[in-house]
């Protein structure tokens, strides 16, 4: 027999007309450390060793020192592409620091600090962004686009919110298989104007996936700002609309996003539902290297949020406690930058996959319209040498 359902049966009723407003619900931000370093006098701290702060700060540091790098090496014309988090380090580092190495990480295309902190390598980082042979996709994508099976970090994809409905479905199948893991889900709140993200984040309430939404609002999708994208609240209200247990939390704090992903993450294990969290950030660098900020902001903005550098304040906490020591961390600076460039020289001189490459490890065998296009493409090449340096000599 069919249950009878009342989906009247938590409304109260009222006698008059009452609008509701925008802001009627004051959602917090979470921040347990002031932009100078310093703990609020009520702040619950969260639990936290030496190691694993001293980690979270070394890897934000890791992270700015490859993207001053790689930025560089695309203005030399090394690399094609690039995508900065300068000032967006704590939001994807000490989140992902708070996950369980099992636990599915679905990124956007500025988290390669998540990556970082789960042990992805220099070497691995410059293979992927020069598309040699060593680079496990063949160069098959953009550079940025990682993806490594063995660190639970799903390949990124170009279109913007396209894992978000991804990590929906890949955390209702981790539930199902009772794994006692969850999956996190990054993405900007640009790409939360896009129709991939209320469909992913009503899937998983409904269903009660064990997901986290990580949501980097940094003020800007490229050039638009957050008030020409959105009259609502930022992105924390959509979560309470939807049903979703929500947090916002200061980005740019690394104690405070360790301490809401910790919580989210108890919570969505625990609960078997979803969680979102609203990083409140700000995006230093340009959106890309295809980007010029100077055009859409000034740079006083900029100035002021450099006052709330991450990397700093964690270093200025680390000082605090008795865990930071100058000069051990110049010389680890120093390392990491040596080593960047080392790593940078090695992966430059690697030879690209071969063009026949480009249609395998689809189809058991490769069907005769990939194989005409191929040829095709070689016949292309073949014509045009010079505008396919790196390609030329290996087409036969």
């Amino acid at each position: 027999m069919v249950e009878d359902r009342n989906h009247l049966g938590k409304i109260k009723t009222t006698n008059r007309v009452e609008v509701i407003g925008n802001g009627l619900i004051d959602i917090p931000m979470l921040q347990l450390l002031k932009p100078d370093g310093s703990e609020h006098e009520t702040a619950q701290l969260p639990e936290i060793d030496q190691t694993l702060a001293l980690k979270i700060h070394d890897t934000m540091e890791y992270i700015r020192i490859l993207d001053e790098r790689m930025v560089a090496a695309q203005r030399q014309g090394r690399i094609s592409f690039y995508l900065a988090s300068t000032g967006e380090e704590a939001a994807a580092v000490a989140s992902a620091a708070a996950l369980s190495p099992n636990d599915m990480i679905m990124s956007q295309y500025r988290e390669q600090g998540a990556l970082a902190f789960r042990g992805y390598t220099t070497d691995q980082f410059m293979n992927q962004m020069f598309s040699n042979k060593a680079d496990p996709n063949k160069g098959r994508q953009m550079p940025i686009h990682y993806g490594d099976k063995a660190l639970n970090f799903m390949t990124i994809s170009s279109p913007l919110g396209t894992q978000i409905p991804q990590a929906s479905g890949y955390a209702y199948g981790q539930k199902m298989a009772g794994n006692d893991a969850i999956t996190i889900c990054y993405f900007g709140e640009g790409a939360a104007s896009e129709g991939d993200f209320h469909a992913g984040v009503n899937m998983a309430a409904v269903l009660n996936c064990p997901v986290i939404f990580f949501c980097r609002n940094n003020g800007y999708a490229i050039s638009t700002p957050s008030e020409e994208q959105f009259a609502g609240d930022g992105i924390a209200s959509r979560g309470i609309g939807y049903g979703v247990k929500t947090i916002r939390v200061d980005g740019n704090d690394p104690l405070a996003v360790f301490a809401a992903t910790q919580e989210a993450r108890r919570i969505a294990l625990a609960e078997m539902c979803p969680v979102l969290i609203e990083a409140m950030t700000y995006r230093l660098a340009a959106h890309s290297t295809s980007d010029d900020p100077t055009g859409y902001r000034s740079r006083d903005e900029e100035d002021k949020w450099r006052a709330k550098d991450p990397i700093a304040r964690m270093a200025n906490w680390l000082t605090h406690k008795g865990w930071f020591d100058e000069k051990q961390n110049k010389a680890k600076v120093d390392k990491a930058r040596q080593d960047v460039l080392a790593a940078l020289k090695v992966s430059e001189t690697v030879p690209i996959c071969g063009i026949e490459e480009i249609v395998e490890d689809v189809y058991d065998s490769v069907p005769w319209h990939l194989q005409d296009q191929l040829t095709s493409l070689k016949a292309h090449i073949k014509q045009y040498p010079k505008k396919y340096p790196k390609t030329s000599g290996s087409v036969r």
